[in-house]
C-alpha cells in the first residue's frame, strides 16, 4: 500500500513555519529506507538546508546510571526558560538489534516533552552506525529549519556512538558519577579526551563531598591531556538535576565556549570540516547500502558464506571478487 506523503513544497512550508506535525512526518520520511521516500527526502533536505545551521549543537553522553534523561530534562527546561527552542535527538546504535526506538525518552521527560518550546525525537535504528548518524544529522537539520536554536544529541550507547556524535556537534558534554568505582567510570580514556566539559551529576545530599573530590581529581586529570585544537581547556562542573544546582553555570559555560571558538574562527571551520566529513560518510554509506542491496551480489554472497565460515574460501578473495563484480556491473 502506498504511503501517504506530502509534496516537497508542503513539507518545506510546514517545516519552515514550525509545524511540529509536518516536522515529525519529514523526519519519518528521511528515516524511510524506500527508494521513492529517499528521493523525496533528498529534495526536501535540499530546500531546507539554507535555513539550517543557526543553532548550538550539544552532544550529551554518560555512563549507565548517571541520570542522563533527568539531567537533560532539567537542563533543557533551563535552556528554554532562557528564551530558546530546544530539540532533543537521541542516538542509540544498540536499537539496531531489535529495530525499535530508544528507551522512550518522552515518557522519561514528561515535563519537557509537554512544553511547546521543546521537541523530543528518538533517532531511528539503522543497519550500521553510519546509517544512524546520517539520519540523526538529517533530523537535526530539519529541526533547525523548523526554528529550534538549541539541539541536544543524546547518546544512549557507550562506545562508537560517542565518536559519531562528537563529529556532528559544537560542544560535547560528558556526564559522570562520583564514587561509582573505576569499573563504572571506565568508559575509555578516548571519550574523556573528546569532551569539552565533564559534569559530575547527582551532586546532592550525601553525595556532595564525594562530588567535590571527584571534581578535583578529574580537573587534575584533564590538565594532562594535550591542548585542544580550538584552544579551549575542558572544564569540570557539578550538577544536581533534582535541585537544579549547577545547571545555570553549565549553560553559561557553553555560552562562553561558543563565544571563544567563534572569535577565533574555529566554530565555522569546525562546521565546515563536519560538512565535508558528512559528505564522505554519506558516500560510503550509500555505496555500502547499494552494494548489499544488489540482487546478484546477495546471491553470490549467500551462496559463498558457508565456504568462508569453514575456511574453504578466503574472505579477502571473495570480497575482492564481489567488489570487482559490482564495479563491472555498474560501469557505463
Amino acid at each position: 500500500m502506498k504511503r501517504n506523503r506530502l509534496s516537497v513544497d508542503q513539507y518545506v512550508s510546514g517545516i519552515l513555519s514550525g509545524d511540529r506535525m509536518v516536522l515529525s512526518r519529514a523526519i519519518t520520511l528521511v528515516e524511510s529506507t524506500l527508494e521513492s521516500d529517499q528521493m523525496l527526502a533528498d529534495k526536501v533536505m535540499e530546500k531546507v538546508i539554507p535555513y539550517s545551521g543557526n543553532s548550538i549543537r550539544i552532544g550529551i553522553t554518560g555512563v549507565p546510571g548517571v541520570g542522563k534523561s533527568t539531567f537533560i530534562e532539567a537542563f533543557g527546561i533551563r535552556v528554554i526558560e532562557d528564551g530558546h527552542k530546544l530539540a532533543v535527538l537521541a542516538v542509540d546504535p544498540s536499537s539496531q538489534n531489535s529495530g525499535g526506538s530508544i528507551l522512550g525518552d518522552k515518557t522519561r521527560m514528561e515535563k519537557l516533552s509537554a512544553d511547546k518550546r521543546a521537541y523530543i525525537r528518538p533517532s531511528p535504528a539503522g543497519t550500521t552506525l553510519g546509517g544512524v548518524s546520517a539520519k540523526t544529522r538529517e533530523a537535526m537539520i530539519l529541526c533547525e529549519a523548523a526554528g529550534f536554536d538549541v539541539i541536544f544529541i543524546e547518546t544512549v550507547g557507550v562506545g562508537q556512538s560517542e565518536i559519531s556524535v562528537r563529529g556532528m556537534v559544537d560542544f560535547f558534554l560528558l556526564l559522570m558519577l562520583a564514587g561509582a568505582g573505576d569499573e563504572l567510570q571506565g568508559i575509555k580514556k578516548g571519550i574523556i579526551e573528546m569532551c569539552d566539559a565533564l559534569v559530575i551529576n547527582k551532586a546532592d545530599g550525601e553525595n556532595v563531598e564525594a562530588s567535590k573530590k571527584a571534581k578535583r581529581e578529574y580537573a587534575n586529570a584533564l590538565h594532562l591531556f594535550p591542548l585542544k585544537e580550538n584552544g579551549w581547556t575542558p572544564k569540570v562542573k557539578m550538577s544536581s538535576a533534582l535541585s537544579g544546582e549547577g545547571l545555570q553555570d553549565i549553560w553559561e559555560m557553553i555560552g562562553t565556549f561558543i563565544e571563544q571558538v567563534k572569535s577565533k574562527g574555529y566554530f565555522e571551520s569546525n562546521r565546515a570540516s563536519q560538512r565535508v566529513n558528512w559528505l564522505h560518510e554519506h558516500i560510503s554509506f550509500m555505496l555500502t547500502s547499494r552494494f548489499y542491496q544488489d540482487k546478484d551480489i546477495k546471491a553470490v554472497l549467500n551462496a559463498s558464506l558457508e565456504d568462508v565460515r569453514k575456511g574453504k574460501l578466503s574472505s579477502i578473495t571473495l570480497g575482492r571478487t564481489l567488489v570487482e563484480r559490482f564495479i563491472r556491473k555498474n560501469e557505463d
